[in-house]
């Protein structure tokens, strides 16, 4: 059997299994918003020269303020937090590490990889006593799991007695800003992931950023280098993160949207594990069998290796596209004798 992609968004392992479909390939194996942010203009001539400096700290504050970054935490761009993911474990070279679990795969392989052996947990209760780093996804991928702020606070803080850290992967909290850690960093030392991809349906400018407490961060900025991120990532990512306006009403959207696609999920009978407003995880048996079924049909859906009962679904980009997929399960259902509509 040919093994899963390691990340949504995979077409080229779709086609070579499946071909091209006749009306294209609607993907909807990612958590990224299918109707992103698209106004900010890019001067061509900016990109013939190398990332100015001022544009680079232009882009910081305007992070700064609209992730409401506690005043004395440092705060990095980082070409995609997934390097951030890969390069802590060789920062942070002391301790056990544990991470609440499951999540997003490519923390305890980064861990892995640096030679560690993390401890999968979960739940925070359970957490050993000698664990010196934690990874917390907030909200999680794939289950969209959330851990309180205040709760988090106190990890922080409990970690810090020992030497240790907390890191929280907020790649999806665009969605829920409120339950954010990075206005409570003054009081909880901990490092922060943000993803700007995402929300701002940008996945393809690699840009996110890192928020922390500084001796972290320089250790982090030494491996970044001089230029972390491209000019039209910072030109992009300032004007998207300054529009306030633009922010609010893709929440309203992203919202309204993801209920549309948990009532055709729940008028299949299909159990939803969680989620979050950019995709829904499916818990069934024939999860396995959907997965291939959407396929054959030329939707591609976010399948795992490790939990073959588990299907998750971004949300599709339209009115017709969620049409498409209602049609499809019903007739993938119907085939199997599940469902008689």
């Amino acid at each position: 059997m040919t093994s899963l992609p390691r990340h949504g968004g995979d077409l080229a392992f779709a086609r070579s299994r499946y071909g091209n479909p006749p009306d294209g390939w609607l993907d909807l194996s990612t958590g990224i918003n299918p109707d992103g942010y698209r106004t900010a203009p890019i001067a061509v001539d900016s990109l013939a020269r190398l990332p100015d400096r001022g544009d680079l700290e232009r882009l910081l504050e305007t992070a700064r303020s609209a992730y409401s970054v506690a005043g004395r935490a440092s705060l990095l761009a980082v070409p995609g937090s997934e390097i951030a993911i890969r390069l802590l474990p060789l920062i942070l070279t002391q301790g056990r590490v544990a991470i609440l679990s499951p999540t997003y795969g490519s923390h305890a392989e980064a861990w892995r990889q640096a030679g560690r052996s993390p401890a999968e947990i979960g739940d925070l209760a359970d957490l050993p006593d000698d664990v010196a780093v934690v990874v917390v996804g907030n909200p999680n991928n794939p289950d969209g799991r959330m851990t309180e702020p205040e709760d988090l606070i106190r990890l922080a803080q409990r970690l810090a007695k020992r030497a240790g850290l907390l890191i929280v992967d907020e790649a999806f909290a665009d969605l829920t800003p409120s339950k954010s850690l990075a206005p409570h960093l003054d009081k909880a030392p901990a490092v922060i992931l943000r993803s700007f991809g995402k929300f701002f349906g940008l996945a393809g400018l690699r840009l996110g950023f890192v928020a922390g407490p500084a001796p972290v961060l320089a250790r982090l900025e030494r491996l970044l280098g001089d230029w972390p991120v491209s000019a039209a990532a910072i030109a992009i990512g300032e004007a998207a993160l300054a529009d306030r306006a633009w922010q609010e009403k893709a929440r309203d959207r992203l919202s309204r949207d993801a209920g549309e696609l948990l009532a055709c999920l729940g008028g299949h009978r299909l159990a939803i594990r969680g989620g979050t407003d950019l995709f829904a995880l499916v818990e069934d048996s024939r999860a396995a069998d959907l997965h291939r079924g959407l396929a054959e049909r030329g939707i591609w859906t976010r399948s795992f290796h490790e939990r073959p009962d588990w299907l998750r679904l971004g949300l599709p980009p339209t009115a017709a596209a969620l049409a498409r997929l209602d049609r499809a399960l019903a007739e993938i259902l119907k085939a199997s004798g599940e469902e008689t509509g």
